[in-house]
């Protein structure tokens, strides 16, 4: 490690007892309190200003964003029922045109389940030990399970009521 023996300001000769990692190496103990005051100064001002430039590219490129629309739907309104003896299907039928169409998919479009349809559990070992609890149309399987046999005996697979 270079440790000079003059300082490089004034000239005056350096003599410590000890160099620490804080000491100047190249300066006296006066020029360096001198020094230490601009370089930190100097320093701070420094990265001030490359983080403001920094912020002030970052919003120049982020790219501007549409307003936030929130559009709401209204429903259609409701025929009222007129003074006349007109029967009350049709607020009925109004209800059956508006239902979505239903299909297999497993999504919103899913048919309704009928009252009449048994739903079971799946029942197949999981890798728990217990049996899985997904509910299922019929007797079979969940889509995880298909294949597997049951833990349990049909009787107990079987959801009683809705």
């Amino acid at each position: 490690m270079y440790k000079p023996n003059f300082c490089a300001e004034c000239g005056e000769p350096i003599s410590r007892t000890r160099w620490r990692v804080w000491h100047s190496r190249r300066f006296c103990t006066g020029c360096a309190r001198r020094f230490r005051k601009s370089q930190l100064v100097s320093s701070l001002l420094a990265v001030v200003s490359l983080f403001l430039l920094g912020l002030a590219s970052g919003r120049a490129t982020r790219p501007q964003l549409p307003p936030l629309i929130i559009e709401r739907t209204q429903m259609p309104p409701l025929p009222v029922a007129s003074q006349t003896n007109e029967p009350e299907t049709d607020l009925a039928s109004l209800a059956h045109a508006t239902e979505p169409n239903y299909g297999p998919n497993g999504t919103r479009d899913e048919r309704p389940t009928d009252p009449n349809e048994i739903i079971s559990i799946c029942g197949a070992r999981t890798k728990k030990g217990t049996p899985c609890q997904r509910r299922v149309r019929g007797t079979g399987r969940c889509w995880q399970h298909r294949g597997l046999p049951a833990m349990l005996p049909p009787s107990k697979l079987i959801v009683q009521g809705p």
